[in-house]
């Protein structure tokens, strides 16, 4: 991957060929961000730039994840086809592919996709996400899998993350049947208006507080906010989804240090590798308020080198089309020092309680009686319009909806065999009474 450098130059007139560029440009920001970490610090680590500040050099170098916790003890090859992995008994044994109708690619992943579903059986619309084992194991990427189901199981009351009804595998694929939300992701409502109003990007910035909030209650940090995992729902509320970066157990004054994360938002601690704590949320949704009221992320260079150094050195720059309010909240969440950002402290409480959301009541905003400032008009489930006909378009596999032979499911047990042990989940009814 070659990396440019940006220079300053005057603004001429916009020429023909000048648009073109710009969009250009622009295009190839959207195709970035939608790159995994690991993949783009490998691509950069590999490219010919040299890149000369001691931190970024570390950073461009560093290999994936080495969290102790997510590296297995005794590492093994990756499995071959015929090698499956016991999932040991399932809580909801009857549930199989055959159940569903898979009707459109709705999303893809680093280990599969998120695919558009009715069930056979109630002929409800479903998101169904099919991850692949093999995949996940030659990533060594278990734990991630398995603490996503779990925050997923933890949520059953919150109106702003998404549901998980129940979850199957099959010898070779694992099964999320998650709500299905269609009003698109906030990265694609940003992609095509800009920026939005002070007043929109308040009720938003407040609904990815109150799940953030919520999140840190269970003492779990999410660590992975960014425009593409906010969706709206069908009324132009805010669904947070994608738990797989999650970091569970972290007590109110515990730390973590994986680095992982989505390059423009990585907070400062986490590039430079120090102990970080649930302060880094609090960094990211400044990151994301940032990017909706001036259209992007707050340190950003497509030189992705620039860009860290940037997010490390370079002071904090406003411009004065935004209220007092607005700039002292993105002040206090963008501190580069996260003993000093706000939420150090009292964590939620400290961002609920400013300024900048006295307008919002939050007791209201939890019951969904606020009318969102935007409505997707979506006209039903089979309204596709704010998904990327880049997903929509691709053909749907046809081993998705397929169980493999038994045959194969009684196959020779892998030395990672356990590795999704526990992972079916059907739900006590009652939780959704």
């Amino acid at each position: 991957m070659t990396i440019q450098t940006e220079t300053s130059v005057s603004a001429p007139a916009m020429t023909y060929s000048k648009t073109r560029g710009l969009v250009a440009n622009l295009s190839a920001f959207m195709k970035q961000r939608k790159m995994g970490l690991n993949d783009f610090i490998q691509k950069l680590a590999t490219s010919s730039y040299a890149c000369k500040h001691p931190e970024v050099d570390s950073i461009l170098t560093l290999t994936p994840p080495q969290d102790p916790e997510l590296m297995p003890s005794n590492p093994s090859p990756p499995p071959s086809p015929s090698q499956q992995i016991n999932l040991g008994p399932s809580s909801n044994p009857t549930a199989k592919p055959s159940d569903f109708n898979f009707l459109k690619v709705i999303g893809k992943g680093s280990f599969g996709k998120v695919l558009l579903a009715r069930h056979r059986g109630d002929d409800q619309f479903y998101a169904v996400k099919v991850l692949q084992k093999k995949a996940i194991l030659k990533k060594k990427e278990e734990k991630h899998i398995m603490s996503e189901r779990n925050v997923l199981l933890k949520n059953v009351k919150h109106p702003f993350l998404v549901g998980l009804h129940y979850s199957f595998q099959t010898a070779d694929k694992l099964y999320f049947v998650l709500d299905y939300i269609n009003g698109g992701e906030l990265f694609y409502h940003l992609q095509r208006e800009r920026c939005f109003l002070e007043p929109r990007a308040r009720f938003y910035a407040a609904e990815i507080a109150s799940a953030l909030g919520y999140l840190h209650s269970l003492n779990i940090v999410y660590r992975d906010l960014k425009p593409e995992n906010i969706l709206l729902d069908s009324q132009g509320h805010i669904i947070l989804t994608d738990f797989g970066l999650c970091k569970e157990n972290i007590e109110p004054n515990g730390t973590t240090s994986t680095f992982c994360g989505t390059p423009e938002y990585l907070a400062p601690e986490v590039l430079h590798k120090q102990p970080y704590d649930r302060t880094v949320d609090w960094w990211c949704l400044g990151a994301v308020l940032y990017e909706m009221l001036y259209g992007l992320p707050p340190f950003y260079s497509r030189n992705t080198a620039e860009m860290y150094d940037n997010i490390l050195n370079k002071p904090l720059q406003l411009k004065p089309n935004i209220s007092n309010a607005a700039r002292h909240l993105l002040e206090g969440l963008l501190q580069k020092d996260r003993t000093k950002r706000l939420g150090c402290t009292d964590d939620f409480n400290e961002i609920k309680n400013h300024m900048f959301f006295s307008p919002i009541n939050w007791d209201d905003l939890n019951a969904k009686k606020l009318t969102p400032p935007f409505n997707p008009n979506v006209t039903g489930p089979n309204d596709l319009r704010h998904f990327d006909p880049e997903f929509t378009d691709e053909p749907v596999p046809n081993s998705i909806g397929c169980s493999p032979d038994s045959a194969l499911v009684t196959a020779s047990i892998s030395d990672a065999a356990e590795a999704f042990l526990g992972f079916s989940y059907a739900p006590n009814m009652d939780s959704f009474l």
